[in-house]
């Protein structure tokens, strides 16, 4: 069997300057911190990030538990590692409108359901996906989050809005439970975009929160397969927001 374990460091080696990476988490919630501090470490500028959000400043968090130190992508703000971020929500992380206002960064959003259809039809294998949301409004006629043209269809003499699949360099990815094969489950909120990404990028990286061994565990709990998996980072410290 391949050994799939790596350091963090060791696991986002490949990541270079201009590259685009998916990162899950909802608002930090399931986001892998550990190779966000790999990330950051390394120092890659200029960065494409899809992910829902812009995670958490400096200071954000407000519980005991959760500290106050930046969670998820808003790592990589805090240290301005991106040019571009495609997320569903920036109104929470100040630093994205900050950024925004200095000319440093641009953002595009993207409705959260078609975000996360355009990822999963990237894993997928699929085309693009059809969807109502969009119709009547800019979204039918303006350029894509990447400058792609738009297109509506008529299917049945119903309009639907055709949207391209979402790929990345690099899906980084915080599972609640993984084996060392690369299988993995994510828990409760920590699913989110957790699910999808899997296999919507060139490489993916999962930083678990408890690793076990292959066989150890029902596998039928397992939600994604770690055929998906690329590398398996361990370290991964259980906290919540």
């Amino acid at each position: 069997m391949i050994d799939k374990i790596l350091t963090p460091d060791e696991a986002v080696a490949g990541v270079e300057d201009g590259m685009t990476i998916m990162v899950g988490g909802f608002l930090g919630t399931g986001s892998p911190e550990i190779l966000m501090d790999a990330l950051v470490r390394k120092g890659v500028k200029h960065l494409t990030v899809i992910g829902n959000d812009g995670g958490l400043a400096e200071g954000q968090p407000a519980d005991e538990f959760a500290g106050k130190a930046p969670r998820g992508i808003g790592k990589l703000l805090e240290h301005h590692m991106v040019d571009h971020v495609i997320m569903s929500h920036v109104g929470v992380n100040p630093r994205l409108n900050e950024q925004f206002a200095d000319g440093t960064l641009k953002y595009t959003l993207v409705p959260q359901g078609t975000l996360a259809e355009k990822i999963r039809a990237a894993a997928y294998g699929l085309g693009g996906v059809l969807t109502p949301v969009g119709l009547g409004t800019p979204m039918e006629t303006e350029l894509d989050e990447l400058g792609r043209e738009k297109q509506v269809m008529t299917i049945d003499g119903k309009k639907w809005l055709f949207e391209r699949p979402l790929y990345a360099d690099y899906s980084f990815i915080r599972p609640s439970l993984a084996d060392k094969f690369g299988n993995y489950m994510c828990k409760k909120a920590t699913r989110n975009f957790n699910i999808v990404m899997a296999g919507a990028s060139k490489h993916t990286i999962i930083a678990p929160e408890k690793l076990v061994e292959i066989g150890e565990v029902d596998p039928d709990i397992w939600q994604v397969a770690g055929v998906l998996v690329e590398t398996i980072v361990e370290g991964e410290k259980r906290w919540q927001i």
